[in-house]
């Protein structure tokens, strides 16, 4: 994968989008020796727009199915999309990669992570992102592994960054019809453009070390759980959470709304959503059960995972 140097100062959008492209290739092929025998299906698109990207979906024997999307598209900013953003009316540039994961194990969590640069040609830039996670299953080591790698990111760049964006994270990803948080978190960021005096060339770093960190907290969860055994209870559960997973997805996410809104690709920007899904009326777990301490977990917005 192509690396930068401190004193690299490539922020100008090909640089940018050419490092996400190699991200892409980089993690595809981590996941790839991590799951054993699944491969990628690669879909080169185009949009009519301007731009394009390469959709990437794995279907195999531990992650059931995953995609690792990169775009990299511009045009003529909607004017639905202009209003939402507080900006006139311009041409816009839009690359990132996208990935979400769900798993074959109900015991191996379902993840997510974007990071992307936004710029219009007004001089208007900046970066967003962050990782998330969301298991079926909640062990609380597990939850410190994760935020604890994500704190230590972070804390490379700015003292402030952790605390600032995991809080963004917990009030981001909270299904507010259902009083729960999707998963246990993460980090969430958007519109950075040199806060805290950071420059642009300071800021992409920071993304970078975040898109880098991705398969470091992944895989080891993956190999963890993959092996787990498991009976039809618990899957029928995973199906359940899933199905939280999908409601958030199509309710509150603005990233689906703007990739819709922006004619993106219904196909790519719909790969986040799991391969099977229940809903059942008015499900309640069963007291004092695996579920039941999960539920009451996902209920404990803002929790501190790292002790």
């Amino acid at each position: 994968m192509k690396t930068f140097s401190a004193n690299d100062v490539l922020v100008d959008r090909d640089s940018i989008a050419e490092y996400f492209k190699a991200l892409q290739d980089d993690i595809c092929q981590q996941l790839e020796a991590a799951d054993g025998t699944g491969r990628f299906q690669e879909d080169i698109w185009s949009r009519e727009g301007g731009g394009g990207g390469r959709s990437r979906v794995i279907m195999g024997q531990h992650i059931e199915k995953g995609g690792v999307n990169f775009s990299a598209v511009h045009g003529t900013l909607p004017d639905k999309i202009a209003q939402a953003l507080k900006l006139e009316s311009a041409n816009f540039f839009a690359t990132g990669v996208s990935i979400v994961l769900h798993s074959s194990n109900p015991y191996t969590p379902i993840i997510h992570m974007n990071v992307r640069y936004f710029e219009t040609d007004g001089g208007n830039w900046w970066f967003g992102g962050g990782i998330d996670l969301t298991p079926h299953y909640i062990f609380p080591e597990d939850a410190a592994f994760f935020h604890q790698s994500l704190k230590e990111v972070c804390d490379q760049h700015h003292p402030d960054y952790y605390p600032k964006f995991k809080t963004w994270a917990d009030d981001y990803f909270y299904i507010r019809h259902r009083g729960e948080t999707r998963g246990i978190g993460g980090i969430f960021f958007d519109r950075l453009q040199g806060q805290n005096g950071q420059s642009k060339e300071q800021l992409f770093a920071f993304v970078r070390g975040v898109g880098e960190t991705f398969c470091k907290v992944y895989i080891p969860l993956l190999h963890k759980h993959k092996n787990d055994p498991f009976t039809e209870r618990e899957k029928n559960w995973q199906y359940l959470r899933r199905g939280r997973y999908v409601e958030f997805n199509l309710v509150w996410d603005k990233g689906t709304k703007f990739g819709l809104d922006t004619d993106g690709r219904t196909e790519s920007i719909l790969m986040s959503l799991p391969p099977t899904a229940n809903w059942v009326y008015n499900h309640q777990p069963e007291p004092g059960s695996p579920e039941a301490q999960t539920l009451a977990w996902l209920k404990e917005k803002g929790k501190d995972w790292i002790e």
